[in-house]
């Protein structure tokens, strides 16, 4: 399995808050999250799983046999989330969502209590979505501590799965998520929904690149996303996709704190 503790470069993706020109920096990196990052995929994951007492369990399918895909949702929640919810409730899809701290769980607690109420992978995408790669370990810590808080305080389980702010990790990022329990999750599909409000182009991206094993990134806090989302779910159907949680997609094995993966 890689290692991702190797010197990594701090490169990532856009996010339309952290500017236009930090996000026209990254665009060519956009289709894969971090370059130059050792990451490990799902299917290294299920080759070499825990022993079988600590095998992670397999939600309605296993990965091993079908073609699975990870619908993964960052930045929320929003005033779009309930509406998003009732789709993948009415799809029978389950999500994983990377929720932001200040001004979303401080702002919409209910929704973050119903999407674990409702099968949902909860995980954190920091409080303020400050870049950790710029910060000293002591503030990393707060930014990952802080929404590990209240989501164990909403949904009664603390996160296991964190996603880095424009996907910007290394070296000490890692050490202080090894410490705190958490793994980083990146992703292998994007629409770039942070550059339009087109539900049909977020649509034709998102299955433009989908392979078996992709975790796709969408952002619930944009307008054009939640409006794409039946398609981009039936399409997939269509195609012969399973929908599933990171962890799900990992099983029987388990995501590791402070390794990567993508």
């Amino acid at each position: 399995m890689p290692s991702p503790t190797k010197k990594t470069k701090k490169t990532g993706i856009p996010f339309r808050a952290a500017g236009a020109g930090a996000g026209a920096a990254c665009l060519a990196l956009a289709l894969t999250g971090c370059a130059g990052l050792d990451t490990t995929a799902p299917g290294a994951v299920r080759a070499e799983p825990a022993s079988t007492a600590q095998a992670a369990p397999f939600g309605t399918v296993d990965c091993r046999a079908a073609k699975c895909v990870a619908l993964t949702f960052d930045a929320g929640p929003s005033e779009n989330s309930a509406r998003l919810l009732d789709i993948l409730k009415e799809k029978q899809v389950p999500a994983t969502f990377f929720l932001l701290g200040k001004r979303h769980i401080e702002k919409y607690p209910r929704l973050v209590t119903r999407m674990a109420a409702e099968g949902h992978e909860v995980a954190s995408h920091t409080w303020d979505h400050k870049i950790l790669t710029e910060l000293a370990p002591r503030e990393i810590r707060e930014e990952l501590e802080r929404p590990n808080r209240e989501i164990e305080r909403l949904t009664g389980r603390r996160p296991t799965l964190m996603r880095p702010p424009q996907g910007r990790t290394d070296d000490t990022v890692h050490e202080v998520c090894r410490e705190l329990g958490l793994a980083e999750v990146l992703w292998s599909v994007t629409a770039k929904d942070y550059t339009t409000e087109d539900s049909a182009l977020i649509r034709r991206r998102v299955l433009d690149q989908t392979e078996r094993d992709g975790i796709i990134l969408l952002h619930d806090i944009y307008a054009g996303t939640v409006p794409a989302v039946p398609g981009i779910i039936d399409a997939l159907k269509e195609r012969g996709y399973v929908f599933v949680t990171v962890p799900q997609l990992l099983a029987p094995g388990r995501a590791e704190a402070g390794k990567v993966y993508r």
